[in-house]
C-alpha cells in the first residue's frame, strides 16, 4: 500500500529526524510527519539559533575588551539588532534545508500536516495549524499531505514547548518566551528573566553582552540548580561581575503590564516583597511535552506529569506505539532525544545488544559566558548516595592556554569513587567547557579509572590539560598548582 510503512515518526526535531535516518539505514520503509518545519524547535528556535546569537555576544565581549589584548578599536562597538537576528535566522535556514536533503538522501517520505493516532498502527494526518513547508526545503523523496497512513511501529517525537505560569502567560509583546527573545525588533534597555536554567541564563548572558540591564529571578537558592553547587556559585560570581543582577530564593507572584513595560512583584523566601520594572520579561520556567491532540487518551497511552511514559526502549504501554525525546520526559536535551531514538528503532529492527540509555551519562551544557558543562553525579548527590569519594579541582588561573586566551576564570572538578577509581561525575565552568566535557563522557562510557586518565597524554598547551590536572589533584598528584 502506498500509505503503508514499517515506521512512522511524528515530529522532525533532532530526535525525530535522526530516528528516521537510522530507521531507513536499517532497511525499514520510513515516513516522518511534520506540521511546521524540519528540524523542530532545536534547529529552528532553540539550540542552533541561540548559539548563533551567543556567538555574536561573544564577539561583542571580546571587542569591548580588545585593549587587554593589545588591540585598539576606533569608537565604540555597537550591535545592529536586525543583522544579529538575521544571521541567527540564516544559520537555522541553512541547517533546516540540510535536514530536507537528508530526508531525500535516505528515501524518507515527509508527510506535512498534524498527525493523530486513530488506532494502533494507524494515524490520520489533517491540515496543519502552523506555517506550511518553507521554500528552502529541498524536495524529499515523497512530500505527502492529509490522509490516513499505517505503520506497524509509530514513534511519537513531538517535543515540548515553553511552560507558562498562571497569571504570567507570555503574550509576545511584553512577556516573552524564547521565541520572542530570539527575534527582538529592538533591544530593550532593561530585562527581567524568570528562571535560571539553561534557557534563562543563556538569554540573560546574551542580552547583557548587548548592553541590556538584566535581572535574573530564581525560585531555588542558587542559579542553574541542576549543576554542582560549587560550579553554579562560580558561575554566579562571574555573571555578576559582568553586571547581571541575580535574585535567588525568590518568585514572581504578579506581573502588571504598562504601555511598554512590565512591573513584577518579587517575593523572597524571607517574606520580603519588592516591585521591579523593566521593558520586557522573559519567562524561562521550563518546558512541557506536546502530548495534546495526539489521540493518546482514546488509546489508553499512559502519561505522567505531561509526558508519555516509556520503558528503556521507548515503548509505551500500547504495543506498536513508542515515544522519544522531550515528549517522553527529562532530561529534555536534543542529544538525549537523538540517542533515545536510535535505541528505539534499533530495538524495533531486532538488532542484538541494544541496551537502554544510561541517563547518568548524559552531558548537560549551558552556553552562557562563562560556559558550564557537566556529566554524572554532583558532589552532594554522590555523598547522598553513600559513596566514599575523592574530589579533584583545577583552576583556569593555573593553565597556560587559558591565561594566553585571557580566559583565566573557571574551574574543572572531578569526583571519583575512592575504592574503585570509578569516575562518578565531572563539572566545569569556564571558556569552551562545552567542548571539553565529551572527554569525560567518553571516559565514563568506557569505565575508565583514575589511573588510566592519569597516564593519558594530553596535548600542551591546551585547556584540556586541566582535565588531567583535576584528576591528578583528586589523588594528591597535581603538577601545576
Amino acid at each position: 500500500m502506498a500509505n503503508s510503512y514499517d515506521v512512522i515518526i511524528i515530529g522532525s526535531g533532532p530526535g525525530g529526524y535522526v530516528t528516521a535516518i537510522r530507521s531507513a539505514q536499517l532497511g525499514l520503509k520510513t515516513a516522518i510527519v511534520e506540521r511546521e518545519h524540519l528540524g523542530g524547535i532545536c534547529l529552528n528556535w532553540g539550540c542552533i539559533p541561540t548559539k548563533a546569537l551567543l556567538r555574536s555576544a561573544e564577539i561583542m565581549d571580546h571587542a569591548n575588551h580588545a585593549k587587554s589584548y593589545g588591540l585598539m578599536l576606533e569608537g565604540k562597538m555597537t550591535a545592529n539588532v536586525a543583522d544579529v537576528v538575521s544571521r541567527s535566522r540564516g544559520v537555522s535556514a541553512r541547517l533546516n534545508g540540510g535536514v530536507g536533503f537528508l530526508m531525500k538522501k535516505n528515501k524518507i517520505d515527509v508527510i506535512w500536516g498534524e498527525a493523530k493516532l486513530s488506532k494502533p498502527g494507524e494515524i490520520v494526518v489533517g491540515k496543519s495549524s502552523k506555517a506550511p513547508m518553507q521554500p528552502q526545503h529541498p524536495t524529499p523523496k515523497g512530500v505527502l499531505g492529509e490522509g490516513t497512513y499505517s505503520a506497524k511501529h509509530i514513534i511519537l517525537a513531538t517535543g515540548a514547548r515553553p511552560r507558562a505560569l498562571p497569571g504570567i502567560e507570555p503574550e509576545g509583546k511584553l512577556i516573552w518566551t524564547y521565541f520572542e527573545a530570539m527575534v527582538p525588533a529592538e533591544m530593550p534597555k532593561s530585562l527581567l528573566v524568570m528562571g535560571s536554567g539553561a534557557i534563562g541564563i543563556e538569554f540573560a548572558s546574551f542580552y547583557r553582552s548587548m548592553g541590556v540591564d538584566v535581572t535574573v529571578i530564581e525560585l531555588m537558592d542558587r542559579i542553574m540548580p541542576v549543576e554542582d553547587a560549587e560550579i553554579s556559585g562560580i558561575a554566579r560570581k562571574a555573571l555578576e561581575k559582568r553586571g547581571l543582577k541575580i535574585i535567588t530564593s525568590a518568585k514572581v507572584s504578579k506581573v502588571e503590564k504598562g504601555a511598554n513595560s512590565v512591573t513584577a512583584t518579587v517575593e523572597t523566601a524571607d517574606g520580603k516583597s519588592e516591585k521591579l520594572t523593566a521593558d520586557r520579561l522573559i519567562s524561562a520556567v521550563g518546558v512541557q511535552g506536546n502530548i495534546e491532540n495526539l489521540g493518546l487518551e482514546a488509546l489508553g497511552i499512559k502519561t505522567d506529569r505531561g509526558c508519555v511514559v516509556i520503558d528503556g526502549y521507548g515503548r509505551t504501554n500500547v504495543p506498536g506505539i513508542y515515544a522519544i525525546g522531550d515528549v517522553a520526559g527529562p532530561p529534555m536535551l536534543a542529544h538525549k532525544a537523538e540517542h533515545e531514538g536510535v535505541i528505539c528503532v534499533e530495538k524495533i529492527a531486532g538488532l542484538p545488544n541494544v541496551h537502554p540509555m544510561d541517563k547518568a551519562k548524559i552531558p548537560g551544557c549551558t552556553y552562557c559566558n562563562p560556559q558550564v558543562a557537566s556529566v554524572g553525579l554532583t558532589e552532594v548527590k554522590a555523598k547522598e548516595l553513600g559513596r566514599d569519594i575523592r574530589v579533584g579541582r583545577f583552576s583556569f588561573a593555573a593553565n597556560g592556554k587559558a591565561i594566553a586566551l585571557g580566559e583565566d576564570n573557571g574551574l574543572i572538578k572531578v569526583i571519583f569513587d575512592k575504592k574503585s577509581g570509578e569516575l562518578l561525575g565531572a563539572h566545569m565552568v569556564g571558556a569552551e567547557v562545552t567542548e571539553l566535557i565529551q572527554g569525560f563522557v567518553i571516559a565514563m562510557g568506557l569505565e575508565t579509572t583514575e589511573e588510566e586518565l592519569m597516564h593519558t597524554i594530553f596535548p600542551h598547551p591546551t585547556l584540556s590539560e586541566m582535565m588531567k590536572e583535576a584528576v591528578l589533584d583528586a589523588y594528591g598528584r597535581v603538577l601545576n598548582a
